[in-house]
């Protein structure tokens, strides 16, 4: 019997690019977003490729009720569900000061929140098992702080220390969790992406300045992340560090305050 993966965030970006690497590999699919054209666009071209139409549930992973739901449904389909990706999430760039409490809430109720809604519904499944993958899509800024970027980094320091805990108690109960940490993507996530600042024009300024570096080709592709949570689901790792974003890690290790240096330089825009 094929194994099962329940993806969020899987109608683009690194959520369809693992759906569609995990659709090669035989997995039955269930794919979890929030807007239901875009996931249904998704297993359309699942589909078309010759795989078997995956189990598409539009979820808001903000909200437990909807998530309860999610998970309800896939084990009614699928008596198992073997490999849970936490992928769904929201970038935020701008002057600390400038976030409202709203701002925060939308970024670490979807960062954080939101994998910790689907930990929580699923456990209790792989508990029983005594077996299943966990892996959360964390970020650099879940390892390296980075100025301007702080309710998204506070989210990702949070989702990597969830993975970490969560690793050291389930382990031994057969449950694997990996973190995987990808520095910027190049993907749409900007399209939901918040951007603040003092006026519209250094929010226009924040958001061609992130297009630009995302239009870098050293920048890597969602296809590269999803290649990161196959190998660490395959191999059973649990901390799996995203091409350029070993550089980062390994340049904060050594010159902590260059880094955060380097980051206020590139980001502050008007803020002086």
């Amino acid at each position: 019997m094929a194994p099962t993966v329940l993806i969020t965030g899987a109608s683009q970006g690194i959520g369809k690019a693992t759906a569609l690497l995990f659709s090669r590999q035989g997995y039955n699919l269930v794919l979890a977003a929030r807007h239901a054209d875009t996931l249904a666009a998704t297993a359309q071209e699942i589909e078309s490729l010759g795989h078997p139409a995956p189990l598409t549930i539009t979820c808001d992973v903000k909200d437990p009720s909807q998530v309860d739901i999610l998970v309800q449904t896939a084990l009614e389909n699928y008596a198992d569900i073997d490999v849970l990706v936490n992928n769904a999430g929201i970038f935020a760039s701008g002057p600390i000061e400038q976030f409202s409490l709203h701002d925060w809430h939308e970024v670490i109720d979807t960062n954080l929140w939101g994998y910790i809604h689907t930990i929580h519904a699923l456990l209790p499944h792989f508990l029983k098992r005594l077996r299943g993958t966990i892996v959360n899509v964390s970020s650099i800024g879940g390892k390296v702080p980075t100025a301007y970027l702080v309710p998204y980094c506070t989210s990702k320091f949070a989702v990597t220390g969830l993975t970490e805990t969560l690793q050291a108690e389930l382990q031994p109960k057969g449950i694997q969790v990996c973190g995987i940490y990808p520095n910027l993507i190049k993907s749409n996530f900007m399209e939901r992406a918040v951007f603040r600042g003092q006026d519209e024009q250094e929010i226009q300024t924040r958001r061609e300045q992130l297009d630009n570096v995302l239009k870098t080709p050293v920048i890597e592709k969602p296809e590269d992340v999803a290649n990161a949570i196959w190998d660490a689901v395959k191999h059973q790792k649990s901390d799996v560090m995203v091409g350029s974003a070993n550089v980062s890690q390994g340049l904060y290790r050594l010159f902590p305050g260059v880094m955060k240096w380097v980051s206020r330089q590139t980001l502050k825009n008007q803020d002086n």
